[in-house]
């Protein structure tokens, strides 16, 4: 029966762009090659999934489809929400306890659109918004994108050179600032151009506006016409809608292009796949110029007609509180939030809360059932994604440590691969054809998504930066002369289709001829050292092979003992994975969306004197790790101790 379901869905396949004789011939090669018997089971296993996954994917492609050929914009589909519930709460700030109405949303932003016309600026300017989350940054981009103008959503965090880069890269004509971020701008204020004008919001420090030459806008806002803009953007669905900035983990951050579509069909993914409800209270505590907390958390509101709570600044000792206070139903969490909450001592309003599901992406697999179990959570929405790609993944079904799925019997629905990749170069692997080889079930691979530029599901928008769009494109993929995404995320899939995050691009490293994964190397010291920060990579070592494995520590309060901590590594981890050094600092750098930042320590190595921090190095003679001196090091780097 099961079977006979799987079978059926085979009529959507037409809708969802997906040739019938790709998918005859994918689920009859399967059949014929893994014999028959694995193919009913492999379909009785997962045809309920693989149904829903379709009709999930159905729902999507039949809005987009609709919301293009109406040329429709995120403002004109947030123009229909508020029609049908003009009073309802739409945007609540955690910080003064302030709550706007869909109406009072839809009028603030009208009177953005408004100063920004007054402004003389039009479709295709940009305009740059640098702020600590609050409702008001919503309304900023929401009211500049009413009048076709594009906003570049720039990380808070981001000082001089990274702060310069992202205001050159996105070509602004204006830069509005919140007021506590007034030194940030100070500091490069002798290298912005004089064409920029500044604006400030907030409570500010007269001397530092004065001498920055900045605009009150809250005043201006204020003054402003609070009805709709007369003019009409020339701009359609698949035209930009601002700039989101990946992490800089690896390097500057790159501008991202968010089109309108691009914009409904991440919050449209998560909607659907996660079965959210209208009248779902969403806590969002992640930063707004971040995809997660703007499109997943906030597009909720805007699109769907949700409550969303906007958090100022994640805090794990008031996540729950929160929760409570507000009635949420759904949290949101990305990168080590949820290990965070894990590490913080019980209390009782961790089990007194509503919320029945939590939605993100970078859950360890490690503290997932921990997570579910200690605080209470019905459902985990874990998703793989990122702001650029085409080849999102949900796990539907709450299977643990999974970040989504693709169908075995279907798999040309939705067309995305794992391929072969030389796990050393990161270079893919090709058959004599010149195409991509396939990953079977239990083989990591690159993620990649086939690209159809005519498709919302499938397109790739890139960069502002040329130059950087061309490294995430490769042909011949699945076929002569197509072309695919390539993510940088190395995964792996089981035989009933469920992939699991391994690596990111380069994060693997080879050692004693074994390939380590740092993400589960870091799981499990996370998970020892009870969910401490910890940031693993590889160090060359000169005249040795591959890379020596080094873990940073985050040691604040001084408590960390090497004899312990070996002992413990020696029956959780396989010799060749165990930290050949450590680096015991008082806190991990981590970006604003919990991710660890590896790249300063990578080039900072295991050298005692570029850091204060303390460094160790595990003598497998004697059997412990021994301070690293400027002797040892020398000695180490000579060849004269060896590893």
């Amino acid at each position: 029966m099961r079977y006979a379901v799987s079978l059926g869905s085979l009529g959507l396949l037409r809708l969802l762009g997906a040739p019938w004789s790709w998918s005859v011939a994918a689920g009859l090669g399967l059949y014929l090659g893994s014999g028959g018997w694995r193919y009913l089971y492999v379909a009785a296993r997962t045809a309920k999934r693989d149904l829903n996954g379709v009709l999930m994917l159905l729902r999507v492609k039949l809005a987009l489809w609709r919301h293009t050929r109406n040329g429709s914009t995120i403002p004109s589909i947030f123009a229909q929400t508020v029609a049908q519930h003009p009073d309802k709460p739409a945007l609540v700030y955690e910080a003064t306890g302030e709550t706007w109405t869909f109406s009072e949303l839809d009028r603030l932003s009208n009177g953005v659109a408004q100063w920004a016309l007054s402004q003389g600026w039009g479709t295709g300017d940009v305009v740059a918004l640098l702020m600590e989350s609050r409702p008001l940054q919503v309304a900023l981009w929401l009211g500049l994108a009413k009048v076709g103008i594009e906003s570049a959503l720039i990380n808070f965090n981001l000082r001089r050179d990274s702060l310069m880069h992202c205001l050159g890269v996105s070509g602004a004509r204006a830069l509005v600032f919140g007021a506590e971020l007034a030194d940030a701008v100070s500091e490069v204020s002798s290298s912005l151009s004089e064409s920029l004008a500044l604006f400030w919001t907030g409570d500010p420090s007269p001397d530092h506006m004065t001498s920055l030459k900045a605009q009150p806008f809250d005043t201006l806002l204020a003054s402003a016409p609070r009805h709709p803009p007369s003019c009409t953007p020339s701009k359609g669905f698949n035209d930009r809608l601002f700039y989101i900035y990946t992490s800089g983990t690896t390097g500057l951050p790159k501008a991202a292009i968010v089109v309108h579509s691009r914009y409904y069909r991440m919050a449209a993914f998560v909607y659907y796949a996660f079965g959210m409800k209208r009248d779902d209270i969403l806590y969002d505590c992640l930063p707004l110029y971040h995809s997660a907390g703007n499109i997943i958390g906030v597009g909720q509101c805007l699109l769907n007609g949700l409550t969303v709570v906007v958090k100022k600044k994640f805090s794990a000792s008031r996540f729950w509180e929160d929760c409570i206070k507000y009635n949420c139903t759904v949290v949101q969490y990305i990168g080590e939030i949820c290990r965070y909450l894990l590490s913080q001592p019980v209390r009782p309003s961790e089990r007194g809360h509503r919320v029945r599901l939590a939605v993100g992406n970078g859950l360890r697999p490690s503290v997932w059932e921990a997570f579910t179990q200690r605080f209470g959570i019905k459902q985990i929405g874990e998703f793989y994604g990122a702001t650029e790609c085409n080849c999102s993944i949900a796990n539907m079904d709450a299977k643990v440590g999974s970040c989504g799925f693709n169908s075995m019997i279907l798999p040309n629905v939705y067309p995305i691969r794992l391929v072969k990749v030389n796990e050393e170069t990161m270079e893919l692997v090709r058959n004599k054809d010149g195409l991509c080889v396939p990953c079977q079930p239990g083989e990591p691979g690159l993620l990649v998504g086939k690209i159809n530029q005519q498709d919302p599901l499938r397109r790739f928008d890139g960069y502002a930066n040329q130059e950087a769009n061309k490294k995430k494109i490769t042909c011949n993929v699945f076929k002569k002369n197509d072309s695919a995404y390539l993510s940088g995320d190395v995964l792996v899939m089981d035989e009933l289709g469920y992939m699991y995050f391994r690596d990111r691009s380069g994060d693997t490293f080879r050692w004693k001829g074994e390939n380590v994964s740092t993400t589960e190397v870091e799981g499990t010291l996370s998970s020892l050292l009870g969910q401490t920060d910890v940031a693993v990579y590889g160090v060359t070592v000169p005249g040795v092979e591959g890379k020596a494995g080094m873990a940073a520590i985050a040691d604040s309060a001084g408590n960390f003992n090497c004899e312990s901590f070996l002992r413990e590594v020696q029956k959780v981890l396989p010799p060749y994975a165990r930290p050949v050094f450590l680096r015991i600092s008082p806190q991990v750098d981590t970006t604003g969306t919990f991710k660890i930042q590896k790249t300063r320590l990578q080039k900072e190595g295991f050298d005692p004197r570029s850091t204060a921090d303390r460094i160790y190095f595990l003598n497998s003679r004697a059997g412990r790790y021994e301070a690293v001196t400027e002797e040892m090091y020398n000695a180490l780097v000579e060849g004269r101790i060896p590893l």
